[in-house]
């Protein structure tokens, strides 16, 4: 008995030495040139955000190589120095070749070994052209805002006819199909299917495919319930747009009142401000002037609030969790609309671009919207 337990002790190592060598694998290798002394990033794009798995400093040759555990399904990950990303997909125990070049490396690099990372990186690439083609629009002065807005709308609806086409729909069930519903232009999602019937139309495509494909997947199953979430959301938004406003409860009102949640979930009507001057703004706060502008609302309010002024804003953020952090110190009343762009009450109001504005008396009447006031505070004084 003595010799069989050291027996049984050694068989137990050894199986889970073989179980730990016929652990499925993966490799990332390549260069990054002109990165020495830099460190590169092995990240894995999780559903609740980016994961760091491993890491290295570069040499002056730039190599690396990282071996990490394959899953049963396709997986995203990312190569990452500071803010260049190189987005990259595995549905297999594949090895994928990379070879970039730094600091553009989100744009200069070449990869092998994986058609879904091709296909990423082409995504990719348009995605930044993209972004590059709204920024030049938006910084054109001799257009007006509605002007820029359809303008950016009109290329935006392009790219997405090219991407469902070329991408999406030719291989559903393909990882790199799946990469392109995510992506963003600035702070917005291309595909938004909690606004666009369309959009849910191609989510569900993808996630009849992954349930097919890879059933009991997570990521499968937060397509799944994503698609079937906004069909619902939109079936109701269509009962409630099939319903008219009694005129009765318009004319004393005023104004068309506003039910949305604060941060703190509580629901704050525009309707309980009565007695106030009030000012109803929707705002997005991921816009690159929102800091400036909010500093501006912060001195109007901070010099009327106990005169009766206060201020209804609308965040029309498609990142709640980012509207909450940058709404913890506002004082006035701030809400938040999850559709986002594509809100119900903007529509209402006829909100063509975002900021926009409206000035209401202390009767619940609206008065004016922003483009019938050169003076803002002119007009807030003249109501107080």
């Amino acid at each position: 008995m003595k010799k069989f337990i050291p027996m049984l002790a050694a068989a137990a190592v050894a199986a889970l030495s073989f179980t730990a060598c016929n652990q499925k694998k993966f490799t990332v290798e390549g260069t990054v040139e002109g990165a020495q002394d830099s460190v590169l990033y092995f990240e894995n794009v999780s559903l609740s955000g980016p994961v760091t798995l491993d890491s290295v400093k570069l040499d002056t040759d730039g190599k690396f190589a990282f071996s990490i555990d394959a899953n049963e399904a396709p997986e995203f990950y990312r190569l990452r120095i500071y803010d260049q990303i190189i987005n990259l997909s595995v549905d297999s125990t594949e090895t994928i070749k990379v070879k970039a070049q730094y600091p553009n490396m989100a744009t200069r690099y070449e990869v092998e070994g994986s058609d879904n990372c091709q296909k990423i990186r082409e995504l990719s690439l348009k995605q930044i052209a993209l972004q590059q083609q709204v920024i030049t629009i938006d910084r054109m002065l001799g257009m007006n805002p509605e002007q820029k807005g359809d303008s950016i709308m009109a290329i935006v609806n392009r790219y997405k006819e090219e991407v469902k086409l070329n991408y999406i729909f030719k291989e559903p069930q393909k990882a790199y199909a799946y990469f392109a519903l995510f992506q963003m232009v600035g702070p917005y999602s291309i595909f938004n299917p909690s606004g666009s019937e369309d959009d849910v139309r191609v989510y569900a495509a993808v996630a009849t495919c992954w349930d097919t494909y890879y059933p009991g997947s997570e990521r499968g199953a937060n397509l799944h319930n994503i698609a079937l979430q906004n069909m619902n959301n939109q079936r109701i938004a269509r009962a409630n747009s099939q319903r008219t406003i009694e005129s009765s409860k318009v004319v004393e009102a005023g104004v068309i009142d506003i039910e949305l949640p604060d941060a703190s979930g509580r629901i704050r009507t525009l309707s309980e401000l009565k007695g106030k001057v009030v000012l109803l703004d929707f705002h997005v706060f991921s816009l690159k002037d929102s800091p400036q502008r909010i500093l501006m609302l912060r001195d109007l309010y901070n010099k009327y609030h106990a005169q009766g002024f206060e201020i209804y804003q609308i965040s029309l953020d498609s990142n709640e969790h980012y509207w909450k952090q940058m709404t913890e110190q506002i004082p006035w009343v701030c809400v938040h609309d999850a559709d986002g762009l594509d809100s119900h009450w903007a529509r209402i109001y006829n909100v063509p671009t975002v900021p926009d504005f409206f000035l209401i008396d202390r009767g619940n009447n609206l008065v004016k919207r922003s483009q019938q006031m050169n003076d803002l505070e002119a007009e807030i004084r003249a109501l107080l």
